[in-house]
This record gives C-alpha cells, structure tokens and sequence, in this order.
C-alpha cells in the first residue's frame, strides 16, 4: 500500500508573531482556573454591561424603530446623515472646528484600523503612550509598521512626558496617538500637556490620533476634558469616539472618526480613508440609528452611572495604597493602574494571582510601561463588595510576593 503523507501544517503569516492583546490573552488561564470550581472575580475587561450598568432604554428604542422599519440593507459606507449630522453637532459642542470629515465605523477600534491602513507604509512608525491601549501595536503590528512608545509620567499624575515624546521622534515617524482620558490609568490631561502635544505634531508635521472614548466618563467635579482638536482649528486631528463606554453599549460595536484640520493637508488622506470605507461596505446599519439618539437624547443614566462609578474609583485608590503598592488616583473612565513593589515580573504575578485567588487582573507590561517598574490594571466596575474581597485577596497575594 502506498504510503499516507500527513499535509504540512499551515502557517500563519509573519506578521501575526508580534501580535498580542494582553485583556483578553489572560481569560485563557482565567477559564481554565475556573473549571476547577474556584471563585472567580474578574478585575480585567472594561465591559459595563455584565455588571450593573444597562444599556439607555432610548437607545434600544432607536435600534428596534430601525430595524421594523427595515433599516437592515447596507448603509452609506461613511454612515447614515441622521448619525453623521449628530457626530458634527457634538464635536462643534466640543470645540471642535475645520470639520473635513465624519465616518461611523464597527466600533472605535475598526476607526483606528482604517486610520493607521491609510496612513503608513511598511517600516513607518507612530508614537504610542506607554501605558496605553494595546489595540494600536496589535494593528501596526498587522500593517508592517512599528510603534514608538513615548512615556506617560506616573509621578505627574500620568501626564505625557512631552521631552521623552520628542525624543523618540524620527525620519519615519508619522502620528502621536493621544489616549485622553487615559487607559488604562484614568488621567485626564491638561490644557498645557495638550498644547505642548500640539506644538511638537506642527512643528515635525505629524498627524494627531486624539482617543477620546472615555470623554463623557469623567469623575471629579471641576475637571473638565478638553478635545485636542479643540485648541487649534489648523492641526491636523482623527478623533475617535463612539457608543462604547460612555453610552453603555460596548457589544453593538458603533464609533466614528471625526477629520478635522487644514483642508489642502488632509485632503490625500481623507481620500485614503474613503477608499478603504468603501472597501469595507458599512457599519452595522440599524445600530446606526442609536447615535443621534445617544448624542441628542437624554444623558441623566450617565449621573447614576458616575455616581457608581466615583464611590468605586474611591475604594479602589483607598485599598490599592499600602506596602508593596500605589495607585494614582484615577480622575475618569474605569481602570486603575497600581504599581507593584515584587521581585518577579508582573506577567508572572498576575498568573500566580488567578491561580491562587481567582482575581483576574491584567499584568502592567501588557499594556506597556517605565522599564524597571511593574503594575496591575484593574477595572473598578463591579459592585463595591466584590471589589473588597478581590482587592483584599490580591492584597494578600501581595503580601506574600512583596519585596
């Protein structure tokens, strides 16, 4: 009988081997600690929805009203005009002027995506923030391009360290991504950090990625977010945002993208942009139909939401201070990003946490940071007593690992 050939495996593509997302890459050993019938508190997705936040009934209004109206055909690929229309109308509330362009997307993550594809080329860079959100070395990763990453300074209260952003500037360098407010610290960031962002991007004629999905989730009175784009009608701006966070409907996947700047400097690009859109088809279609809903509508869910959200940030900068741990306080979204006085590397902390107590938070160096120092993110949504009892058993896994 002739003999079998087993066929040769199938491998992936080169440029999947750097690519990794350290939120989700930990539910792995998370699940498979959980079929042994521990406990499990989950400190580690930014997801409102399974903890007691609830998607405004106005919303869900809006969607279905789409749908028996049979708005389930393919869209514009920019978007719908009645959603279109509510993201000009809140980014001119913003401040924001120089509109050039406006697209709705499957969340502000495909946003992202479309904007990095149409902006570099094999071997160009973009600065990131170290910490920050790990989607953009996942997507450069994908695009053949490399991220430089330019320090936030914990000591000042995770501001962008402006001197370190310069310094990591080169001949291929193309955008700074601007993560404000922060994930996963929960900074907010001042005018004068935003000017000084704005000054170096004219001066080396970069484009600015503003990230601003947390923008309506700030949690102390008297602080206010300030839209990058806000501050000089010229510089060349892509604001993300979308219905993700600050309007509780994380799983129907609607962001957008918002162009704003010299028209002459931006008119390839937008170009760019739009050839891919209209590659892509659409965004959800029916979903859609939320957005003006959510931006003109009512926002008092939002108050009860922050209401929550403050006494939990509290509890979280109250028990994540103490031997062998600091927390800066975190002035909006969800996370926190404590530092970790441990002689192992935070990756292999984290692992040994969720083994020993079921607490499922995610390592510090998965989202990027100072080299040499070490941190847990934590997400402060669930109620206040299981925040408690997850803080008060990862406090005493620490104390067991401190140095």
């Amino acid at each position: 009988m002739p003999m079998t050939l087993l066929p040769e495996t199938i491998r992936a593509a080169k440029r999947t081997e750097g690519i990794t997302y350290a939120v989700r890459d930990i539910v792995t050993l998370a699940h498979e600690v959980a079929k042994t019938g521990r406990e499990m508190l989950y400190l580690n997705i930014g997801d409102p929805n399974p903890f007691d936040f609830e998607t405004p009934p106005h919303l869900i209004e809006a969607v279905l009203k789409a749908m028996r109206e049979n708005r389930n055909g393919y869209s514009p690929s920019s978007g719908i005009p009645c959603a279109v229309k509510a993201v000009r109308e809140e980014s001119e509330r913003n401040g924001i002027r120089n509109i050039q362009d406006i697209f709705i997307t499957s969340g502000g993550s495909e946003a992202i995506e479309v904007c990095l594809a149409a902006l570099v080329d094999r071997g160009d860079n973009v600065l990131i923030p170290y910490p920050g959100y790990p989607l953009y070395e996942a997507v450069l990763a994908k695009l053949e391009a490399r991220p430089q990453p330019y320090l936030l300074d914990e000591a000042d209260g995770w501001q962008p360290d402006i001197a370190d952003m310069r310094r990591r500037i080169d001949e291929k360098t193309r955008a700074i991504v601007l993560i404000n407010p922060n994930n996963p610290t929960g900074a907010v960031y001042t005018e004068k950090t935003l000017r000084s962002v704005l000054d170096l991007a004219r001066e080396r004629n970069l484009l600015i990625f503003a990230d601003e999905i947390y923008d309506q989730l700030i949690l102390d009175a008297g602080k206010k977010h300030i839209s990058i784009a806000s501050l000089d009608p010229e510089a060349p701006v892509i604001t993300f945002n979308g219905l993700s966070k600050g309007y509780i409907a994380p799983g129907w996947r609607i962001g957008w993208g918002v162009v704003s700047g010299n028209v002459e400097l931006l008119r390839p690009y937008v170009a760019g942009i739009n050839k891919l859109l209209r590659a892509r088809l659409c965004a959800n279609h029916p979903m859609q139909y939320a957005v003006a809903a959510a931006l003109n509508g009512p926002k008092d869910f939002q108050k009860a939401a922050l209401d929550k959200l403050r006494r939990r940030r509290d509890i979280t900068h109250r028990m994540l201070n103490g031997a062998g741990i600091s927390c800066v306080r975190p002035e909006a979204a969800f996370y926190a990003f404590p530092k970790l006085d441990i002689d192992m590397p935070d990756a292999e902390f984290v692992q040994g946490l969720i083994k020993a107590t079921g607490v499922v938070a995610v390592h510090g160096s998965g989202f990027g940071q100072k080299p040499g120092t070490k941190h847990l993110r934590v997400v402060y949504l669930p109620q206040e007593p299981v925040l408690e009892k997850a803080y008060g058993k990862l406090l005493a896994y620490l104390a067991q690992n401190a140095r």
